[in-house]
């Protein structure tokens, strides 16, 4: 697993950004596959966030169903994984429950405002980010008491910005919503394509929230096969499913 110096100095507060090592599923999946969405055998995936949830020290790992959304989920109290919300971030004030994002090449966000006691965890693709996914779990956090400039907040391993092709129309979706964003686009080889970087966009929409600290793991989930799972690298493979690594983060005790 992987943790940010940011979040780990925090008092009370355990996080994790899980790779896909030290799990029980096996071929395409090997081997600590979460998505419950993926076709590997469902008592592997059980298995692999108990493990996860148990090296938290977790009560219980709470996580939402997915869609590239602005949606947050504010979590009172666990639910099981057939009936979580369609949504794409979630929030707590309640120790004991490990809040946790799917992800395989999006950018995984772990928040932490350490005084109030609050946490969140969002799911940050293109499409959540530019819709306002880190917005929205911010402003859930300040409705449980937080304080953005009292919020640290680290973004996990995600595709990097020299693997991350995309073509004309994509540019100009981020383009036509704020010019400033032309920033996070480089060309690439190929003619009308651009690299697009993701983790600074994300970065970016964190820092203009005035957030205490905004942290950004050096990792690429598509070239780290070792460590990552990548829908982008099964794509151009033209396998035909891929595994899901969790992040996660956790209030201790009682507050």
């Amino acid at each position: 697993m992987i943790r940010t110096p940011s979040l780990s100095r925090l008092d009370g507060i355990r996080h994790a950004f899980f790779t896909r090592e030290g799990g029980v599923s096996t071929g395409l999946y090997a081997s600590r596959n979460v998505g419950l969405g993926s076709a590997d055998r469902r008592e592997d995936v059980i298995r692999n966030r108990a493990l996860c949830t148990a090296d938290l020290r977790a009560e219980a790992l709470v996580t939402v169903h997915q869609v590239h959304s602005p949606d947050v989920a504010v979590v009172s109290e666990p639910w099981p994984p057939e009936r979580a919300p369609r949504a794409d971030a979630l929030v707590t004030d309640r120790p004991g429950l490990a809040l946790g994002v799917l992800t395989a090449d999006c950018a995984p966000v772990l928040f932490a405002d350490e005084k109030a006691g609050v946490i969140g965890a969002a799911h940050a693709g293109w499409k959540g980010a530019l819709t306002g996914v880190l917005e929205a779990t911010v402003e859930a956090m300040v409705g449980l008491g937080a304080e953005a400039r009292r919020i640290a907040a680290a973004v996990g391993p995600r595709i990097g910005a020299e693997s991350y092709e995309v073509g004309p129309e994509f540019r100009d979706r981020f383009i036509a919503e704020r010019a400033a964003n032309a920033r996070f686009f480089v060309p690439s080889a190929r003619e009308g394509h651009h690299l697009f970087d993701l983790g600074g966009y994300v970065a970016a929409r964190l820092e203009a929230l005035g957030l205490v600290h905004v942290e950004l793991a050096a990792c690429d989930t598509l070239t780290d096969e070792r460590r990552f799972y990548s829908y982008r690298r099964s794509v151009l493979r033209g396998e035909p499913d891929y595994g899901r690594q969790l992040s996660a983060i956790v209030l201790e005790g009682s507050r």
